[in-house]
């Protein structure tokens, strides 16, 4: 199964973008054992000029242009699920054992998703009760895409 992160907002360069990078980069290496063959991280921005709904339609519209080959869809989204880690790697490796090929992961920008991406989305999450800025939120995800991961593998890297 693949993964593929779409996010609005660019990580240019600094510790968000290493921090995705270094997550992202273990679970391309640890996730074939497991049948994740690999995670894509796609981000974009909407024109700086439009502000509101207009923004969010041309958030929306880049994220579904990204998400386009996904069989399925996660939202993150504060209002979402909570799930402990050991929950979310259950999903993905139910869904990669059900024969999902791709999963396609949304983080909105600072308006957040429109509503049809979350209520058409097969799952939509929360990463806890705080709101957390997107560049943050895309680093988070990709930890617990690894421990996720790991989980699966029975790796020790998540503790109980």
């Amino acid at each position: 199964m693949r993964l593929v992160i779409a996010a609005i907002g660019v990580l240019r360069r600094g510790a968000y973008l290493e921090l995705a990078d270094d997550y992202a980069a273990r679970v391309r290496r640890t996730g074939p054992a497991v049948g994740i063959s690999n995670l894509s991280i796609i981000d974009g921005e909407a024109p700086k000029s439009l502000q509101g709904a207009p923004r969010q339609d041309a958030e929306a519209k880049r994220l579904l242009k990204t998400a386009v080959k996904a069989d399925r869809k996660i939202a993150m989204d504060e209002r979402g699920r909570r799930m402990d880690s050991a929950a979310f790697a259950r999903l993905i490796g139910d869904w990669r054992d059900a024969g999902v090929r791709e999963t396609a992961f949304l983080i909105g920008g600072a308006d957040g998703l429109r509503d049809d991406l979350r209520n058409d989305a097969d799952a939509v999450i929360a990463m806890g009760d705080m709101t957390w800025p997107h560049q943050l939120a895309r680093v988070m995800l990709c930890e617990q895409l690894y421990r996720a991961v790991t989980i699966l593998a029975g790796h020790p890297y998540h503790r109980e």
